[in-house]
């Protein structure tokens, strides 16, 4: 059961969704599309959209509009699906000054994120024996762990061998990935995206996939319902701790 703020005594807190930022405006509108999914699901939420480069508004800019405003301290909630860079430094740099909570990022393992992906991949794809897990790609370690822990996952649901690819500063690339599994005998490789929204490095790791012969391609996340469910979940492990700003 999710917290309920009115018995806590606290008036229910503003919800900042901060997505990494895009110059396409398809990710954008995703990303806002999203919020507006969230806050349907959950009637009253006030929810916002920021991003941390590329895109306005930042999210100083949204958390100062908040308490110039008198609202209560906001959950934070990272739309990224690795704890790397942006999840660990940048972002907290960015709130620093605000009253606010800053929720766990999206991608560990969970229901939600492993059936918005299926869901995603059925969607667009049918009658493969592998599959490639595309991201967007770090050169922080615990980040391509997180990774690995999804395909992993993944590959026990599905059934089928699960890789992993990079678009960026890490290796393999899609291509590469489906060359390995085609190499232990897959024939019929498929590419499920771990990816929140479409953009340049999404289209970069398919397009590279499906050059090596990958059959096709899940679309992102976007505003699925079971990434809103996944976004919900973040901003209700952190009512608690919220709740201790508004004292």
């Amino acid at each position: 059961m999710r917290p309920d703020p009115a018995a806590a005594g606290t008036a229910a807190a503003p919800v900042v969704l901060v997505a990494h930022g895009s110059r396409d405006p398809r990710a954008q509108a995703a990303t806002r599309a999203l919020a507006r999914a969230v806050a349907a699901a959950r009637p009253g939420l006030d929810v916002r959209v920021a991003f941390l480069e590329l895109a306005d508004p930042r999210p100083a800019d949204v958390l100062g509009t908040l308490r110039a405003a008198g609202e209560p301290a906001p959950v934070v909630v990272p739309l990224l699906l690795t704890r790397a860079y942006h999840g660990r430094v940048d972002l907290p740099a960015q709130v620093a000054g605000f009253d606010c909570v800053i929720a766990d990022t999206l991608g560990e393992v969970s229901e939600p994120l492993l059936a918005g992906l299926i869901r995603r991949l059925h969607e667009s794809v049918a009658g493969y024996d592998a599959v490639v897990l595309a991201a967007a790609g770090t050169s922080v370690a615990s980040g391509r762990a997180m990774v690995d822990e999804v395909a992993g996952a993944l590959a026990l649901r599905l059934g089928v061998p699960c890789g992993t690819a990079y678009a960026s500063a890490a290796a393999p690339t899609g291509g590469e990935a489906v060359a390995a599994l085609r190499a232990r005998g897959a024939r019929r490789v498929a590419v499920a995206s771990y990816f929140l929204a479409p953009g340049r490095l999404y289209e970069a790791v398919v397009a590279d996939a499906r050059a090596a012969g990958a059959i096709g391609a899940a679309a992102p996340l976007g505003a699925s319902r079971e990434l809103v469910r996944l976004v919900l979940h973040r901003v209700d492990a952190v009512a608690p701790q919220r709740a201790l700003l508004a004292v």
